[in-house]
This record gives C-alpha cells, sequence and structure tokens, in this order.
C-alpha cells in the first residue's frame, strides 16, 4: 500500500439517490467521446483535499467530524461546462450545505491541510468527462436528495479510478 491517500471530502449519495442520478444520466444523448462517470464514482465534491501521509489519517477522520444538519438539495439544472464536463447541479444552494462546506474549509485549515481557493464553490455532480456535443434530455431533473452525512473518501491508485469510503459523518 502507498505511503499516501489521495483524498477527497462528499456528499455520498444513498442507493435509492445514485439509481435516480443514473436514470437521469442515461437519459441524456450521449456522443461517442463521452466518457461516463461509473454509477459507484457518482457523489457531490465538497473538498478536494489531496495527497495525506496514512499516518495522519486517524487524526484527520477525528478533525473532519463537524456539525451536521441534514438537509435537501433539489436538482434541476444540467449544463456542459468547460473541456466537456456534463454535470448536474442544484436549483438552489441550501444555507445548510454553504454551511457544511465552510465549516470543513476551517476543519481542513486548522489540520494544516490546503483548502482550494476557488472564487466561489459550485456544487454539482458530474455525470461525464468529454461530452462536449452531449444533449441533456429536454426534461429537468426533479430529484431531491435528502443528505444526511458526508464523507471522506480515498481515490485509489490500484485500481485505477476506485474509490474507498474512509469514513461517513453524519
Amino acid at each position: 500500500m502507498n505511503d499516501t491517500a489521495r483524498l477527497f471530502l462528499a456528499l455520498w449519495p444513498s442507493p435509492r439517490v445514485r439509481a435516480a442520478l443514473l436514470d437521469y444520466r442515461d437519459a441524456w444523448h450521449w456522443d461517442s467521446q463521452a466518457s461516463l462517470v461509473k454509477p459507484e464514482q457518482l457523489h457531490l465534491t465538497l473538498h478536494f483535499i489531496g495527497n495525506v501521509a496514512r499516518y495522519r489519517l486517524e487524526p484527520l477522520i477525528k478533525g473532519l467530524a463537524v456539525p451536521f444538519k441534514p438537509f435537501e438539495l433539489k436538482f434541476g439544472h444540467s449544463g456542459l461546462w468547460r473541456h466537456g464536463i456534463a454535470v448536474l447541479q442544484p436549483q438552489a444552494i441550501p444555507a445548510s450545505l454553504l454551511q457544511l462546506h465552510g465549516a470543513l474549509g476551517l476543519a481542513l485549515q486548522g489540520l494544516e491541510l490546503p483548502v482550494e481557493k476557488r472564487e466561489s464553490f459550485r456544487p454539482h455532480i458530474t455525470l461525464a468527462r468529454h461530452a462536449a456535443d452531449a444533449v441533456p434530455p429536454a426534461q429537468e431533473s426533479r430529484l431531491r436528495w435528502r443528505v444526511r452525512g458526508y464523507a471522506l473518501v480515498e481515490s485509489c491508485r490500484e485500481p485505477a479510478g476506485k474509490y474507498r469510503l474512509v469514513q461517513r459523518y453524519g
């Protein structure tokens, strides 16, 4: 096993939400270049952390436990971002999601880990990459996701592209 773990924090869908995401993803018209996100990899990233020494995992797991109140995400906006990234976005960003994102950012800083310095948090679920010519369904998503927690996730090197849940919170 490698000495470091490539980590991120995410909202991790329940089986019901994952099935609804797959139904919506499969309703798109994908071009031959599109690379669909695997079902087990669908998630909403809160913070990308990057490589962390494995000996830091235990204090990291404890330090990332922040107060959490369940909330609901209502999805409905799909689109194509630069470089052909097909996404599904919430209709609105609930204050509870922004509070969770902010609290986790402060926790990461307290653990002396990097916090991405983006202009603003743009919550989304990536459905596919290399999808510049994809066409979303005429009907917007009506997915409602009752978020009851978040997760610390490892992006594994072997096998490449596999995710491993390190810790669930909430």
